[in-house]
């Protein structure tokens, strides 16, 4: 039986390791590749389709610096007509909200960290996919996964009219609704299945959401996602102060201190327009 030519597309050196460990010990797959960046991957795929040894299964990190895994998919569902389209097995840490819509749109998962029993069933399912040549559901998929998602590469929009950011949030409390314009948020914590708006004034709202699902709906001129907990309004960092290992911290008017994940420092140097 032909084998299933595989793709392993992750940033973090140790992730990629482990997969190619789980990917050689399997008998029905053949490693195409290990990609450190999204741009790699396209490089892979394309090179890949050209040699006509297309790649047909895509082990896929969320959360990469420059070319994240929803702008590696959009590029994919846009040059559909001359390159392969794999089937994607999303290995992230990435938020309930974000997996649910991988699951409604039957491309699967592996939340890190996963099991190598998670591992296998993820597999069979995306082997059986691949075998029954279903090319063109999986690029419906990939579309309608990121349109819902508001996904989109750089320079590119996958529809004519994006949706417009949020410029505030409602806050229940036990008696009122708050309209909170967002210009008031200082910075957003991750806490749990709720977010934590802390604003300028001090003051601190809990808003079910999700952070991953409201740093999409923000204006990314003015918020940035400096950690994987994390949002900033970049109008109230005064200063970034490094530590002893070269990471960074931010400071806000208010003297908070917010570490700057490594994973997450590009974002901030793309905000500034800088290298910092």
């Amino acid at each position: 039986m032909q084998l299933v030519r595989a793709l392993i597309v992750d940033d973090e050196k140790p992730a990629r390791e482990r997969l190619r460990r789980l990917v050689a010990r399997d008998d029905r797959l053949e490693l195409a590749g290990c990609c450190a960046s999204g741009s790699e991957a396209l490089d892979g795929l394309r090179l890949a389709a050209r040699d006509g040894t297309p790649v047909q299964l895509m082990f896929l990190d969320v959360q990469m610096p420059e070319l994240d895994g929803f702008g590696v998919l959009s590029v994919i569902a846009q040059e559909a007509s001359s390159l392969a389209v794999p089937e994607v097995i999303f290995v992230t840490a990435h938020d309930e909200h974000a997996l649910r819509a991988f699951e409604a749109h039957a491309i699967d998962y592996l939340l890190k960290p996963f099991s190598d029993e998670r591992f296998q069933a993820a597999l069979d399912r995306a082997i059986r996919h691949v075998r029954g040549g279903h090319a063109d559901v999986i690029v419906s998929q990939l579309l309608a996964l990121l349109e819902n998602s508001g996904a989109r590469t750089p320079g590119t929009t996958l529809t004519d009219q994006p949706k417009r950011p949020l410029d505030r949030l409602v806050v229940r409390g036990s008696d009122r609704v708050r309209l909170l314009p967002v210009e008031q948020i200082s910075w957003i914590e991750a806490d749990g299945m709720y977010v934590k708006l802390h604003t300028r004034d001090g003051g601190a709202y809990l808003h079910r959401a999700l952070l991953g699902s409201l740093d999409a709906s923000l204006d990314r001129r003015r918020f940035v996602r400096i950690h994987r907990s994390a949002i900033v309004n970049i109008d109230v960092v005064t200063e970034l102060r490094q530590d002893e290992h070269g990471d960074y911290v931010a400071i806000l008017r208010d003297k908070t201190e917010i570490r700057v994940g490594r994973r997450f420092r590009i974002r901030l140097q793309a905000r500034l327009g800088q290298d910092i």
